[in-house]
């Protein structure tokens, strides 16, 4: 059994069944930087875990939100499994940086990621994607997309967000990866990686397998 297999059939025991009897889970569709990258920004998520008590942010692997989280019935999974291939395959590869800090105050810090017209274009196309493919949509559709990589959110105290934006306004940071697959979360107590699908030319310049 691998790895995506594992978490899938640790992840039915945490299902929700609704009222008809239909079993659900919930997911999420994001960017996951590299190991390096992910790190780093653990490194800073620790700093807040360690200073100001606040460990919400170890929920989930350190990423770039595209798709948020949405329920999903169990008895569809390859369905949306094959969906989600088929639209990362289409999609070419592309640079993206991440810079400084941000906020959505009182709570929330993250480290900031630079909005490019590529990144834009990936969001808006798989959210059209989903919702005409597999009638997923967001709660709120006006929302603008604001792309962030989370380093303290919920558990961070307003007292605790008062202290710690200052500094964090003026830390620098930069880093840059290359966007060359799409990852697909899975809610299991926390949320953890079910399956990554490539891009479809970076899957092409990897050659066979």
């Amino acid at each position: 059994m691998n790895h995506c297999q594992t978490i899938y059939e640790t992840s039915k025991q945490m299902e929700r069944v609704n009222a008809a009897g239909v079993r659900w889970q919930r997911f999420f569709i994001a960017l996951v930087p590299p190991q390096v990258i992910q790190s780093e920004a653990n490194a800073v998520r620790q700093v807040f875990a360690d200073r100001f008590n606040s460990r919400k942010a170890f929920n989930s692997p350190p990423h770039v939100t595209l798709q948020p989280p949405f329920r999903w019935p169990l008895a569809e999974i390859d369905r949306l499994l094959q969906a989600v291939a088929v639209f990362a395959d289409e999609q070419p590869p592309f640079s993206l940086q991440l810079q400084g800090f941000g906020a959505f105050p009182p709570r929330v810090i993250y480290i900031d990621v630079v909005k490019t017209p590529a990144l834009e274009r990936l969001q808006a196309d798989l959210s059209n994607y989903l919702t005409e493919q597999l009638s997923i949509q967001e709660k709120d559709p006006n929302r603008p997309f604001r792309p962030h990589m989370t380093v303290a959110f919920r558990d961070l105290t307003r007292s605790a967000f008062r202290q710690a934006w200052p500094e964090f306004e003026q830390r620098p940071y930069q880093a840059e990866f290359t966007v060359d697959k799409l990852t697909l979360l899975i809610h299991n107590q926390q949320w953890v990686t079910h399956s990554e699908y490539p891009c479809g030319r970076a899957k092409a310049a990897s050659g066979p397998s």
